[in-house]
């Protein structure tokens, strides 16, 4: 039986991953809905001391959604809020990967970037400002992030990467339309659709895969 911890284990995506994963195995939850703070250095590191694991998912993320974007554009957003995708979305990530390497002699980590984080997001899938460009930023730190600890914690730890496109759930009608029209497979991701994926990564299937980012969009990065 695999033991897992996964961050963001109550959000859209790591419910979904959580729920695949109890099926099968032991899962140690962590998320800010739990009490988690894993912007707190000292709690990371109290977290990871107490809670000993074979594989790390992290899902945990600063996003922005749509719809609640408030108009704003590269040219209006505040600094502070570009620093808060850099903070949660990057730096706690660092804190989070190394606390589980110094407390593991060896493990898998899987860390979690975006298709906007391998390229530009499409000014025109956007009627009410633009995705904060701080989210792409972040996530594309993500892969190079997940590319530095895989040489540098080999050959004890593997450290890959998942990039998602956009997973169905709320969205206006209007949008998914814009949005499954440029995805070659016409269609956003289902949720459930990443499980697989992550249980190969979770496995020795994937012994000498480290240092990878994998695409899992439809498509949508290969225009």
């Amino acid at each position: 039986m695999r033991k897992i911890i996964i961050t963001g284990s109550s959000g859209l995506i790591g419910s979904e991953v959580t729920s695949y994963f109890k099926a099968t195995d032991k899962v140690i939850e962590c998320d800010l809905s739990l009490g988690h703070d894993l912007n707190n250095e000292s709690f990371v590191k109290n977290f990871f001391k107490k809670n000993k694991a074979d594989y790390l998912i992290n899902v945990f993320a600063l996003n922005h959604h749509i719809g609640k974007d408030g108009g704003e554009t590269l040219l209006d957003i505040s600094l502070d809020s570009f620093d808060d995708y850099l903070k949660v979305n990057l730096t706690s990530l660092f804190s989070v990967c190394r606390e589980f390497a110094r407390n593991n002699s060896k493990g898998s980590i899987v860390n979690f970037s975006s298709t906007y984080g391998c390229g530009s997001p499409i000014p025109s899938m956007y009627t009410n400002g633009e995705k904060h460009i701080g989210y792409g930023v972040s996530k594309a730190g993500v892969i190079q992030l997940t590319k530095h600890l895989a040489v540098h914690l080999a050959p004890n730890f593997r450290v890959n990467c998942v990039s998602p496109g956009g997973v169905e759930f709320n969205q206006d009608k209007e949008f998914i339309k814009r949005y499954s029209n440029h995805a070659p497979m016409g269609r956003m991701m289902k949720v459930s659709e990443l499980n697989g994926l992550l249980s190969f990564l979770c496995s020795k299937e994937s012994s000498y895969m480290t240092g990878e980012n994998l695409k899992i969009d439809g498509g949508w990065t290969s225009w």
